[in-house]
């Protein structure tokens, strides 16, 4: 069995999926590259040399060959690119297509209306409904976006990324964290822009600061909004509680992660599904974590592993950090049970192996979706009601 995934570029967070299908497959796993990195991703750590990579090829250097490749192989798994020429002459075989996508309509699902972008979805998506061709949702509000526009019936699957997956012991890693003697550690992460809401963590120090709770909080990254972050740090005076670190390569986030009892995912709907969350939970975490961003309804469950808050609602959303800076035994709770989703089932490894399983079946004749996980039934979720469902669901 030939598979060929084709994507705009590898990187970290795809990277442990294909070393896993490569063991599966030897040389018969290939991942085709589009196009070069955006160079913002490459200042913040995210490039690879896939000169070292002996399954990676560039569709811009080789393109024949790769044209080859996407017609010949068994099966192809498709996304990430925006140049649908490269996957039509596949698509019109009808051999066996696996499409992966984050959402169609991340700024909201009013933008269905336009006939344009019905027409462009028609061609791309839902004229192959008939056809052998399925859908990895890339989020939990994929599915709802594509049944707007009626594609895959029925064969829409969870999916995401899939950081590396780092084993640990899980006693040692929460021995490392929070204790009696030792004030509660709080990290937030990620790129310093308006999506991200930064604000949120200070306020969330503001707050617990007044109440008079013992913490401390780091936050990573860099961008457009730090120089706003550092003035409401320096006016609110929270110098004392708050470090600031600049951009890090993802290793040395992990780092910080691995001291951490408590992570804040504060990103918006905007976020199409949010690595940091599965890492961050690898981690041994407790997440603090926005119901909107993709990842959230595939990997927490609220009040399991994990909190979740409602997009917009910064009360609900200070309640929850407080909620486990006081209760200990919650915060740690949580966080084992987050590494144990990510080391159960949310893992490269795991992907690949359901993944590897389905193809089998879908070249015998059957389609065959996993139990729970990668690959198990995307419910379609509309984002308007997803909140509920998730506060509700235990």
């Amino acid at each position: 069995m030939k598979i060929t995934f084709i994507s705009n570029y590898i990187n970290h967070h795809q990277i442990p999926f294909s070393e896993a299908m490569v063991k599966k497959l030897g040389s018969d796993y290939c991942f085709i590259q589009t196009e070069p990195m955006e160079e913002e991703r490459v200042r913040m750590g995210w490039a690879v040399d896939i000169r070292t990579i002996p399954y990676v090829y560039c569709y811009y250097e080789h393109k024949d060959f790769c044209d080859a490749l996407l017609l010949d192989s068994d099966i192809v798994i498709c996304g990430g690119t925006e140049n649908e020429s490269v996957i039509k002459p596949r698509l019109q075989t009808d051999k066996i297509t696996i499409r992966y996508s984050e959402r169609l309509y991340r700024e909201g699902q009013w933008k269905a209306i336009s006939p344009r972008g019905l027409i462009r979805k028609y061609k791309d998506h839902t004229q192959y409904r008939g056809k052998s061709v399925y859908l990895l949702c890339s989020g939990g509000y994929v599915a709802s976006d594509f049944q707007i526009v009626k594609a895959y019936p029925h064969k829409k699957m969870k999916w995401g990324y899939f950081p590396k997956f780092i084993p640990y012991d899980i006693k040692t890693l929460m021995a490392g964290k929070r204790s009696e003697n030792k004030p509660v550690h709080i990290l937030w992460a990620g790129r310093f822009m308006e999506l991200k809401h930064p604000e949120y963590a200070v306020a969330a120090a503001q707050y617990l600061k007044e109440k008079g709770y013992a913490f401390g909080m780091t936050m990573i990254g860099d961008g457009q909004e730090k120089e706003k972050i550092q003035a409401q740090i320096k006016e609110k005076q929270l110098e004392e509680v708050i470090t600031l670190e600049g951009f890090m390569k993802p290793e040395k986030v992990r780092q910080f992660m691995e001291q951490a009892d408590i992570f804040l995912f504060t990103s918006n709907h905007l976020e199409g599904w949010g690595a940091v969350l599965n890492e961050s939970m690898n981690s041994g975490c407790a997440v603090v974590a926005n119901h909107a961003i993709g990842a959230v309804p595939f990997l927490i469950r609220d009040g399991i592993n994990g909190l979740i808050y409602k997009n917009g609602n910064k009360q609900e959303f200070l309640q929850c950090v407080e909620k486990l800076v006081k209760d200990e035994k919650l915060c740690r709770q949580l966080g084992a049970e987050a590494y144990e989703t990510i080391a159960q089932t949310w893992n490269a490894d795991n992907a690949a192996n359901v993944l590897y399983e389905m193809c089998v079946k879908l070249l015998q004749g059957e389609f065959v979706m996993a139990d729970k996980g990668p690959c198990s039934v995307a419910e379609v979720l509309p984002p308007w009601r997803a909140y509920r469902s998730m506060k509700q669901k235990k």
